[in-house]
């Protein structure tokens, strides 16, 4: 059974999924509604969904508090989807402390594949769980944003409010 549900924040409306194994999906606003049941679908095929936010409460406590400067990291359970290769990428990148950023190019190194910096950036656009792994914390070399799949403006929002970037 899957748990899905939207609901409002400060950056616009979030919807999310999750399984007895944990939250799987977290869209932002670029990702609209039929993107997210489509994600659902590839990746879960005909589990039964059900409309919840009862089941969704602690995640979605916990993205509000994040957004509200009262959270730094995250205490969830969760249930990633990706390859082998994504899920290395991801669980360096949930170890960028709050308020701090890296780059590709780094990430790319720590994960033993140098060479891989752009591979790297297409885990980060694949990430499931975007602000649970903050792939936002993750820019280009040359100090620039790169790109999220969030956009570019949540992106920079994110790190402001971190205080990871002046904005």
């Amino acid at each position: 059974m899957l748990y899905c549900t939207s609901f409002e924040t400060t950056i616009g409306i979030i919807y999310i999924a999750s399984s007895e194994k944990g939250i799987c999906k977290v869209s932002l606003t670029l990702e609209s509604a039929d993107e997210f049941k489509a994600w659902i679908k590839k990746h879960f095929g005909e589990h039964e969904i059900v409309e919840s936010k009862k089941e969704n409460r602690e995640a979605i406590e916990q993205i509000k508090l994040y957004l509200a400067r009262r959270l730094k990291k995250f205490s969830l359970k969760i249930n990633l989807i990706g390859t082998e290769f994504q899920k290395k990428v991801w669980r360096e990148v949930m170890k960028i402390p709050y308020g701090k950023t890296t780059t590709y190019a780094i990430l790319a190194e720590k994960i033993n594949k140098p060479n891989a910096y752009r591979a790297v950036a297409n885990a980060l656009g694949a990430n499931p769980l975007p602000i649970i792994i903050p792939c936002h914390r993750v820019i280009a070399s040359d100090g620039s944003l790169g790109g999220y799949t969030g956009g570019v403006k949540i992106k920079e929002f994110l790190l402001g409010l971190e205080g990871a970037r002046d904005v």
